[in-house]
């Protein structure tokens, strides 16, 4: 079972299958970017409050697997943990279907943090999510 720290439903929309009538694989870049800015939320931090600010959390990389299609309709589960590697905070993200718990997609996205245009080590979210880091190793096989 994995570590995971946050969860957020979603229900699939008609407009966001391709016609194969499964949905279409960029639009789970916009789940999972979703569920991230949420997960912030929950912590206390609005994502767009952040860029006037000077601080720009931006994805440097990301590995996804496609395992099962999700389909208009459905409705799944969105979930997340988060460990930091050096300057990098890497999330790892998975969508499970509700109705028979299957994991649909999964995603490794790696995140680095510049403020005022220049890259840090990360001390803004290392406070924000300092609750939820797990063990900072992070497993080269994912």
């Amino acid at each position: 079972m994995e570590p995971y720290i946050f969860e957020l439903r979603f229900k699939v929309r008609d407009y966001e299958c391709d016609m194969q009538g499964i949905v279409n694989n960029s639009v789970y870049q916009n789940y999972f970017e979703h569920t991230r800015h949420e997960y912030m939320a929950s912590r206390g931090v609005n994502f767009a409050d952040l860029f006037p600010k000077g601080i720009v959390p931006v994805v440097a990389r990301i590995t996804i697997d496609f395992k099962n299609s999700l389909r208009s309709g459905d409705t799944f589960t969105s979930r997340l943990y988060v460990k930091k590697d050096g300057v990098k905070f890497t999330f790892f993200q998975a969508l499970y279907r509700d109705s028979d718990d299957k994991l649909c997609i999964k995603a490794k996205v790696d995140t680095v943090c510049v403020i005022n245009g220049r890259l840090t080590k990360g001390e803004y979210f290392d406070e924000l999510f300092k609750n939820d880091l797990q063990n900072q190793l992070i497993d080269p096989k994912i």
